[in-house]
């Protein structure tokens, strides 16, 4: 039974995807607040009506959206709502939610493009790319306003925004100082550690976001604050907050390390060490295991710990 705990109520819904069920929160405040929607599909728009109603609400009483990001199982029911009811989100939404055939075009040209240099062959280049069928889990709405660091949430006195890129270009969590409560969106979860998603850069032909360097960045942001308790977008609540987050950051160095050993014996391609790390599934999961890699890539050479170059088109990696 869904019930409140300190004005926020959480009510999970199903979604079609491996993650499973997702995470959105009811918030009291001076506007009656849903903090993401779930996606797109019929099953989960009748669990949240059945949810709300055992908070004695209707989907037509929610007064405003705040999205924590763009990914469509947080912000695919987007059309269950009036288009009346506001929607606030970080700007890097925006794009995300039109899906307009420009940003298809480019998005695709630069998966296509990076992909060669990472040394994918055509095939699995391919599954980088993304096609109009995809609107079926996402909903065309345009952002009534955007938020950023540090900016109070419209309707909710009290909470602000924190930006905690990484999972995505658009993620937001929100922080409420009174008693130290966090929604995090995808940023924190209980049980697993987010994906570093690529996306293209945020102009046209500009620097390539590097995902892994900004999640590890927002997490240590997080150990600034006090905060008593994270409200997962998916999952259980996380009250050790510090703790999981100092086992995140070294165990994903350790796993760094690990593909530092593979360069030692010769420079490799990111899709020759994805193969070393993902031997059973990367045709299958070609985005998730390329990313997931990249990032390792991108924090050793930070670090200092490996260079790369380029040689016939292709990016390789050796020991610094």
């Amino acid at each position: 039974m869904v019930k409140w705990e300190n004005k926020i109520a959480k009510i999970a819904l199903p979604t079609p995807f491996a993650v499973g069920d997702v995470n959105v929160y009811v918030v009291k405040g001076d506007a009656l607040t849903l903090i993401d929607t779930g996606v797109k599909t019929k099953e989960s728009k009748e669990v949240l009506a059945y949810k709300l109603g055992e908070l004695g609400l209707k989907i037509g009483d929610i007064e405003q959206i705040i999205l924590t990001h763009h990914h469509p199982d947080h912000a695919g029911g987007l059309d269950f709502f009036d288009r009346g009811v506001p929607v606030y989100g970080h700007k890097n939404n925006q794009r995300w939610l039109e899906l307009s055939d420009e940003f298809i075009h480019m998005h695709n040209q630069f998966f296509l493009e990076y992909g060669g240099k990472c040394g994918l062959t055509e095939e699995l280049k391919d599954k980088l790319i993304r096609t109009r069928e995809e609107k079926r889990f996402l909903s065309n709405r345009k952002l009534a306003g955007f938020l950023a660091e540090g900016d109070e949430l419209p309707g909710l006195p009290g909470w602000k925004a924190i930006e905690t890129l990484g999972h995505a270009q658009s993620h937001l969590s929100f922080y409420r100082e009174s008693d130290g409560v966090l929604i995090g969106g995808d940023h924190l979860i209980a049980k697993v550690s987010p994906n570093p998603i690529m996306e293209p850069p945020l102009l046209p032909n500009g620097e390539r976001p590097k995902p892994l360097l900004q999640h590890n960045e927002s997490l240590r942001k997080l150990l600034h604050l006090p905060i008593s308790k994270v409200y997962s977008g998916h999952g259980e609540e996380v009250e050790e907050v510090k703790e999981l987050i100092h086992f995140r950051l070294t165990r994903q160095h350790d796993r760094a390390m690990h593909v530092k050993k593979m360069l030692e014996e010769k420079p490799l391609t990111v899709f020759e060490v994805c193969k070393q790390l993902f031997p059973k599934i990367y045709s299958k999961e070609v985005d998730l295991t390329m990313w997931e890699t990249v990032g390792q890539l991108d924090y050793l050479e930070d670090l200092g710990e490996i260079q790369s170059e380029t040689q016939s088109g292709l990016t390789l990696f050796s020991i610094a």
